[in-house]
């Protein structure tokens, strides 16, 4: 997908929570907002920036009159290939890899009334763009008198600098079968931008987030919507943070908690931005490749068989 490159033994990453309460006029304004973020970043070293789950919503700030709950998924998503092309622009003006949270995408741009999905927008400095659909979607996305969107059919492995780096939006985090399936793919880095609008949801994510990064001996991080969108209908609530993961090995420090943020409502400005410096992603894949105290790798169940007792 890009240029080969050895493999890093570090990497630095921004992960923004987002406080989807701070307005921006129009699109411009919103890559604006994005890029001051970026810049920050990039001065302290981070090469991966992740925005979360519906960041998109921020845009509702500047929706039209009258636009109603069930129309809202198919204007964002009118508005998406504008936003992937700042996207694309800000990953190549500061040398990131960056997640531009998710927002709605059509399944056919010729034809809206074929439905959207809930879709992860990735872009890579060297130009490359990959789109990673939800798979396992909330029964709210998918009532029809409201957001009604399609869940995805497909998973993406991103090879960048040396990494195999994937993304898991929100619910599918929290889903043993995605689990099993990325298992035997030597995930280097898994990234989990979410939006949750409680503290129930923010531990159900977060929570499942840790326990990936114990079952696939992999490095994950995730990051929430705070705040509350102007002009929303839909979320009047998002609490969340930010985190990053690693497998729970002596050589780790134990409790597999590199980095940190404390989960909120609403911080009062932009959201917090959490820079986890030199993430020691060498040593996990040592330990992956047969260096962990008892991990037995990629393992499946295939051979199990189940016995009912009556």
């Amino acid at each position: 997908m890009t240029s080969p490159a050895s493999f890093p033994e570090y990497v630095t990453l921004a992960l923004w929570a987002t406080n989807l309460g701070r307005p921006v006029k129009d699109m411009a304004g919103w890559a604006n907002h994005v890029d001051t973020q970026m810049a920050e970043a990039a001065k302290q070293g981070a090469k991966i920036f992740v925005l979360p789950e519906y960041a998109s919503e921020q845009w509702l700030a500047f929706k039209p009159d009258g636009l109603q709950t069930g129309q809202e998924i198919a204007w964002m998503a009118d508005l998406a290939p504008e936003a992937r092309k700042y996207a694309a622009d800000l990953a190549k003006k500061h040398d990131m890899l960056l997640v531009a949270g998710s927002m709605p995408w059509h399944i056919d741009p010729k034809n809206p009334d074929a439905g959207q999905t809930n879709s992860a927008m990735i872009f890579t400095p060297e130009g490359d763009a990959i789109i990673q659909d939800k798979l396992s979607l909330t029964p709210g996305e998918q009532e029809p008198e409201n957001w009604n969107l399609t869940p995805g059919k497909a998973f993406n492995v991103i090879k960048w600098r040396g990494l195999n780096v994937a993304v898991l939006i929100c619910l599918d985090i929290e889903m043993p079968a995605l689990s099993c399936l990325l298992a035997p793919l030597d995930i280097d880095l898994l990234l989990v931008p979410s939006m949750t609008l409680t503290p129930s949801g923010y531990h159900r994510v977060f929570g499942c987030a840790k326990a990936r990064a114990v079952e696939l001996m992999t490095v994950v991080a995730a990051c929430g919507t705070t705040g509350t969108a102007v002009n929303t209908t839909n979320n009047p609530t998002n609490y969340s943070g930010c985190s990053v993961y690693t497998p729970c090995e002596p050589q780790l420090g134990h409790t597999g908690r590199f980095a940190e943020t404390e989960p909120t409502f609403d911080d009062g400005a932009d959201g917090e931005v959490l820079i986890a410096k030199d993430v020691p992603i060498g040593l996990v894949r040592t330990l992956r490749n047969g260096e962990a105290e008892v991990w037995p790798g990629g393992w499946t169940a295939g051979h199990v068989s189940v016995v009912k007792n009556n």
